[in-house]
């Protein structure tokens, strides 16, 4: 008896996307390598705490494909390209590789309306809130980092920038989430 409830093209892309979450742990792992092996622990910290998240998200699609019983396809992960040139750069290039997963997204959302698959339809909106989050937190950081200076921020401000990063929260607060009371 087939058990599956995924077209192919949406178990194809749902696949691809598994793919997409491990390569963005792997950008963020390599990024927080990077940073440490230039002292700047706090913000490796973080990264390091944000390749786990990828990790999970993976994990996500992984159990999903499965739960709808389809195949799940582990594909390579592409590498995730140079060291950042500096922290500005870092979460520049960060900010970008969240904007393109939440196209991703997007068109697996659009996918799933399309074909009338409202169970990835409801699975996928977990991300869309997910990845909203994703973008405010990188957009937050780099206008901490536009404050410091930008890619020309000093020592102190960098120094600063990584204490502060160590023990930033791993959320951002969404527009949905404020309030007059809590803007």
């Amino acid at each position: 008896m087939d058990t599956n409830r995924l077209s192919q093209k949406i178990a194809s892309a749902l696949n691809q996307q598994m793919t997409n979450e491990a390569h963005n742990a792997q950008i963020y792992l390599a990024y927080g390598a990077w940073a440490d092996s230039e002292g700047y622990e706090g913000i490796a910290n973080f990264l390091f705490r944000h390749a786990n998240e990828e990790r999970n998200h993976m994990m996500k699609f992984l159990e999903y494909i499965l739960k709808r019983g389809s195949k799940v396809v582990v594909s390579a992960i592409p590498e995730p390209g140079p060291n950042p040139a500096g922290v500005n750069d870092c979460f520049e290039r960060i900010f970008k590789s969240e904007v393109e997963n939440t196209a991703n997204i997007y068109n697996l959302v659009n996918m799933s309306m399309e074909e009338k698959d409202w169970a990835t339809w409801n699975f996928m909106q977990w991300f869309v809130k997910e990845q909203t989050e994703e973008e405010t937190l990188a957009l937050d950081l780099l206008s901490k980092i536009k404050v410091a200076g930008g890619a020309k921020a000093g020592a102190d401000a960098l120094y600063a920038l990584d204490a502060d990063l160590a023990k930033t929260p791993d959320d951002a607060r969404l527009a949905q989430d404020v309030s007059v009371e809590r803007p």
